[in-house]
């Protein structure tokens, strides 16, 4: 929001004494993750729109409807960028805090994977063509599509699919492991700790900000908090107007969107 001075003129002194609001420094909080903790490097964390698959346990193919939801995606490495040692992929969800898997290849165990799946990269290719797919996937989500399967014995598999004109091509796929109970555990209370500790920091931002309002300009910090008040009360009536439909349509089919693109 701009702020202009009496005259109608834009009052840059306001203006440039509020954009440290934008810049929090949370890189403090950040090196606590357990995943740097054996030497790794974080080079990539997004979240990834993805299909959730669970296999049985028969032995069949999965079920061809899986549910799409948002992932987290870590890749990590150890050693040169270009020349890794290590690589390691994360996989979490929001929605599950115990959905934790992850990849992991060394030289050695890439070089089978390439022999398996033909594929025509080098290790040292391999962290910069994940992170070009998965950007592919939240920015094509129509043609390229994540597919994460999940087995009972707490393995799992993501492949990658890009839709073509009327056929699926698998472009790549990963082997997962179920993260240990001590790091899902250790995962879990570092992600609840780090959120809680940048909502303080930004809490005292947002602090520092209305303090410098009030005496810059008070009549800005009246119209920011009326603002504020109504994007409230917006939110609550919606809240109970969902809560309401909700209850009212339970006897109906409900449950999770579903996705079936790829067969």
């Amino acid at each position: 929001m701009s702020c202009f001075d009496g005259r109608g003129g834009f009052d840059s002194s306001a203006d440039s004494s509020v954009s440290f609001l934008s810049h929090v420094d949370c890189s403090a909080i950040d090196e606590l993750d357990p995943s740097l903790a054996d030497g790794h490097v974080l080079i990539y964390s997004r979240e990834v729109p993805c299909e959730l698959r669970l296999e049985d346990g028969s032995g069949g193919p999965p079920k061809d409807v899986g549910r799409l939801e948002p992932i987290r995606v870590k890749i990590l490495l150890l050693g040169d960028e270009q020349q890794p040692q290590h690589v390691r992929v994360e996989v979490t969800s929001e929605n599950d805090l115990f959905l934790n898997y992850t990849h992991a290849l060394n030289e050695e165990l890439f070089r089978q994977m390439q022999e398996s799946q033909k594929l025509m990269i080098e290790f040292g290719d391999y962290p910069n063509v994940l992170v070009k797919m998965l950007n592919s996937c939240i920015k094509e989500p129509h043609s390229f599509l994540a597919v994460f399967i999940m087995r009972m014995n707490g393995r799992a598999r993501l492949d990658f699919i890009q839709s073509m004109e009327y056929k699926f091509i698998e472009l790549l796929s990963l082997d997962f492991l179920q993260s240990t109970e001590e790091f899902t555990r250790r995962d879990m209370t570092f992600r609840y700790n780090a959120l809680k500790s940048k909502l303080a920091l930004l809490q005292a931002r947002l602090h520092d900000v209305g303090c410098l309002l009030k005496l810059k300009s008070p009549s800005l910090l009246l119209h920011l908090q009326k603002a504020a008040q109504q994007q409230a009360q917006r939110r609550q009536q919606q809240a109970l107007a969902s809560a309401s439909a909700s209850g009212g349509g339970r006897s109906g089919a409900g449950g999770p969107a579903t996705s079936s693109r790829f067969r």
